[in-house]
């Protein structure tokens, strides 16, 4: 039988685990970046919105549901932290579209692109001119990042959360025989130690899980 009660009482519950959800994953799902916050709104926006006018589910079954999501959520974000080829499987990588003003076709139907959404995406960016364009990037969450002609250079980190990407020291022309010479310089031995390192001025510049502010 439907009250109102009911569903102000699974309304409280669905935003009490919002409200948890976020702050135990982080701020991201507010302003999404990659497939997984998003998948993790729109799920958990359908599991509460189609609960909570539904007497046949209980309170109860409506918490395992929530519990069951949430756990699921929580491991999947371990493990494409800890896992490269499962943040890759869930996050996918950035694509380069065009590089020194050519279009690069092949990589426009990778990312699943046409010519007329392409175009679209590029003068969103302010490019009218592809000549001009030095490269442009389909990042994870599907915005275009543009570095023109003498706009500097874009770097991508080469190792994140203690995970190297063979990809992008396939793209600086290096190997990890290469990297792990510039760790030791550095007094790292483990991969695993480095929370993140990019490769910027012909210099690598590593943060550590433990390094601390000054």
């Amino acid at each position: 039988m439907f009250t109102y009660s009911d569903v102000m009482l699974k309304l409280i519950v669905g935003f009490i685990f919002i409200t948890l959800l976020i702050n135990l994953t982080g701020k991201g799902n507010l302003a999404p970046t990659s497939a997984i916050d998003q998948l993790q709104n729109y799920v958990l926006g359908g599991i509460i919105g189609g609960v909570i006018y539904n007497p046949a589910i209980t309170m109860a079954q409506f918490i395992v549901i929530l519990l069951l999501w949430s756990l699921l959520i929580m491991v999947t974000r371990y493990l494409k932290t800890h896992l490269h080829w499962i943040g890759k499987f869930v996050e996918g990588d950035p694509i380069t579209i065009v590089r020194n003003g050519k279009l690069l076709v092949e990589n426009c139907l990778r990312a699943n692109l046409s010519a007329k959404e392409v175009d679209f995406k590029l003068r969103t960016a302010g490019v009218y001119d592809m000549t001009k364009v030095k490269r442009a990037i389909v990042e994870q969450n599907g915005s275009v990042t543009v570095l023109k002609f003498g706009a500097g250079s874009i770097r991508y980190p080469v190792i994140i959360d203690g995970q190297i990407d063979p990809d992008v020291l396939d793209v600086m022309g290096k190997d990890e025989s290469w990297l792990m010479a510039e760790l030791k310089q550095q007094g790292i031995e483990n991969v695993k130690d480095v929370y993140m390192a990019t490769f910027r001025n012909s210099q690598l510049d590593t943060v550590k899980y433990d390094q601390k502010d000054d």
